[in-house]
């Protein structure tokens, strides 16, 4: 048993950087090859012993509910057709209702102001959260690493990756004191720093673990970057009731919140799966074999070749 039993996926936001599809399509929903990104989010807490899920979605995105909800006529008809196979992975993607709720962000403010819309189902006790853009490929899931290291340090505990000093403006970041292993025991975060101002390099990755008093924070938290009411903030502010840590997990974090993050995770995925390896391989070498010869054709007609 976990002492991590609830896990939060704030998945109320607009998706802009993906417009036009977005527009009808919620980013969360977007696949990799046949599962949508939040199915793989999903199976992380599932895998990491979490009890009970907490969706922060948009009146606006109903279409989220709907895959997690039992298809009774898609069933049936896989069942008749004696397509087990399909029928299995059907209902592998569908959730019991006790098993999750979703609570609904009517405006966009933030991440924090998201985690704090789910307080109502926040027991007094830890809690995690995870976002849906950072799919995170690693042997044994980042919230199970977390949560496995959390059990020895308490506090607020968030996932972390060095990302260099020309990309920490884009990330909140840590700022850190000791190294302790694969944590760095940190004294406050800071979110979105000019590579001037970075205390460190170490950006914070969408996994957290954080205990009751950051919801406390939450509710006196006034806008900050972005003019939202940020997560970062309000984890930072609770530094003075609980040591905050983070882990640098193992893993390959893909960020799905921009197109060659999201395109990258694809491939990454098409090129291990048994069922598209061996075909996937064969289209990316002939992708680059007809680009080179377009290449060699562009030099030869500009006589440079």
């Amino acid at each position: 048993m976990t002492h991590i039993k609830t896990a939060v996926f704030p998945v109320a936001g607009l998706g802009s950087r993906f417009l036009p599809i977005t527009k009808a399509v919620p980013k969360e929903m977007l696949p990799l090859i046949d599962r949508p990104l939040i199915s793989y989010a999903v199976e992380e807490a599932k895998s990491a012993g979490i009890e009970q899920l907490i969706f922060v979605s948009s009146p606006d995105k109903p279409m989220i509910e709907q895959y997690f909800q039992t298809n009774v006529k898609l069933e049936n008809h896989l069942f008749q057709n004696r397509k087990t196979s399909k029928l299995r992975q059907v209902q592998l993607a569908t959730l019991p209702d006790p098993f999750y709720k979703f609570v609904y962000q009517t405006s966009p403010r933030g991440l924090g102001h998201a985690v704090w819309t789910a307080r109502e189902y926040l027991r007094d006790e830890p809690f995690a959260v995870i976002l849906v853009d950072d799919f995170i490929h690693a042997k044994k899931p980042c919230l199970a690493q977390m949560i496995e290291r959390h059990a020895f340090t308490g506090g607020n505990m968030v996932a972390t990756m060095d990302v260099g000093p020309q990309e920490i403006s884009a990330y909140g970041c840590l700022d850190y004191t000791e190294i302790e292993g694969n944590c760095l025991k940190a004294s406050g975060m800071v979110e979105k720093p000019t590579p001037e101002t970075a205390p460190s390099t170490q950006a914070v990755i969408g996994r957290y673990i954080l205990q009751p008093s950051v919801l406390d924070e939450l509710a006196k938290t006034k806008p900050g970057a972005g003019g939202e009411i940020q997560l970062t903030d309000a984890i930072a502010a609770d530094c003075k009731n609980q040591q905050l840590w983070g882990l640098q997990f193992e893993g390959q974090r893909y960020d799905c919140g921009s197109k060659i993050g999201y395109l990258d995770a694809i491939m990454a995925l098409a090129l291990e799966r048994a069922d598209t390896a061996v075909a996937f391989r064969k289209v990316l070498q002939r992708q680059t074999q007809q680009n080179q010869n377009s290449r060699v054709r562009a030099a030869i007609a500009f006589g440079v070749y």
